[in-house]
């Protein structure tokens, strides 16, 4: 198997984007945080005003509404809000990385065209359907359906787990279009307000609760022939591709979740006083915060190498699944030894790691668990 080799050096876009995140974060979303998770309602203020500042449509020409930024610039953004709260970079990851990477990547020019503006813009909050009851990491169970009938498709199913289920306006949905063929899968879009199109349940969650989580269903669905994306039977194949990138945001995320929670840890281990002296001072706390520092940094590493492959349009599959299972599982070690650090406090709403623990544990499961990224990068051995 031959590696890829990638110069990374951080440039001074990068250093602008970040100290802009990082601001942004601190001042816009950090007074809110657990406003927003204790009343589980997406905060429609701060994406607005993550729209002004080009964040919604991130890596995407400006021809398009996008701000013309390249994915390292994206990971900054993502890991600065993550650190945070990583709800609202989920959010951001699920509206760049799967709904409009997925129109931008296979849609035709007319669709990008009509869609893309104001996604990327920010005007409509995107979304992207592919999870089922009965299919999450086999999509081979997909049981939503899309028939043809003369110049319009009919869908007809339910998907599950859907970011932005209730907010989102603009949706990418997979759906079988041909039974007889292993299950053809294609890809469309379809508007919020399509008659027989509606949002089921809002989804009660352990973390990550200021991310909308909703079922959409669809009854006999009509929408325009010309909003299949691609070709009949590419969904799946298009589907696979949006994920690999889609993995490089929640590692970006996952980076910045675990810096949030090692950073409020470093805080908390100087402020602390047990037996005369900080607990900082304790040989003990001290190797647990340099096992996050170096993991951490190995991570982030990682996600800039999968980035930088993705700018330079290198085969990411590989790079992407790496840098999302081992910053995914760094981040949840992170967290637990963030809220051990804490002590008693750790298991208070009064101190940032609690959130941290409960919102990392969907890093581990969403964009593929643990186990699918093991087995991708097996397969990628194993060629």
């Amino acid at each position: 198997m031959a590696e890829s080799v990638v110069n990374f050096s951080p440039t001074d876009q990068m250093t602008m984007v970040r100290q802009m995140a990082r601001e942004f974060a601190e001042h816009e979303i950090k007074p809110h945080v657990m406003k927003y998770d204790e009343s589980q309602e997406f905060p429609k203020e701060i994406f607005k005003k993550m729209a002004e500042l080009g964040f919604l449509g991130a890596y995407y020409p400006d021809g398009y509404g996008g701000a013309g930024l390249n994915v390292l610039d994206f990971t900054v953004i993502v890991e600065e809000i993550a650190k945070v709260d990583p709800s609202v970079a989920l959010g951001l990851c699920a509206h760049n990385g799967l709904c409009i990477s997925h129109i931008y990547n296979f849609a035709s020019d007319t669709l990008k065209k009509k869609y893309l503006p104001d996604l990327c813009s920010g005007k409509k909050i995107g979304g992207w359907g592919l999870t089922e009851a009965f299919s999450g990491s086999d999509a081979g169970g997909m049981r939503t359906v899309a028939v043809k009938e003369g110049n319009e498709w009919v869908i007809n199913g339910s998907k599950n787990f859907i970011t932005h289920g209730i907010t989102g306006e603009t949706f990418v949905v997979l759906a079988v279009t041909d039974k007889t063929k292993n299950k053809s899968i294609s890809a469309f879009i379809v508007e919020k307000g399509a008659a027989g199109f509606s949002s089921g349940k809002k989804e009660n969650k352990l973390g990550m609760r200021a991310s909308e989580t909703a079922t959409l269903i669809f009854d006999n669905v009509r929408i325009p022939a010309e909003n299949l994306i691609g070709n009949a039977g590419e969904g799946f194949k298009q589907a696979l591709e949006v994920l690999d990138g889609g993995r490089i945001g929640i590692a970006a995320l996952s980076v910045g979740l675990a810096q949030g929670a090692l950073e409020a840890s470093v805080k908390y281990a100087k402020e602390r006083h047990q037996f005369g002296k900080p607990i900082a001072e304790n040989q003990g706390i001290q190797f647990k915060l340099a096992d996050m520092a170096m993991e951490i940094e190995a991570s982030r590493l990682l996600v800039q190498k999968a980035a930088s492959m993705k700018d330079a349009g290198q085969d990411i599959n590989l790079a992407a699944a790496q840098a999302k299972y081992f910053a995914s599982e760094v981040a949840t070690r992170a967290a637990g030894e963030a809220v051990q650090i804490h002590g008693g406090y750790g298991f208070t709403k009064d101190f940032p790691v609690e959130k941290f623990y409960r919102d990392v544990k969907l890093l581990t499961i969403g964009e593929g668990t643990s186990e699918v990224q093991k087995m991708v990068i097996a397969r990628n051995l194993l060629k």
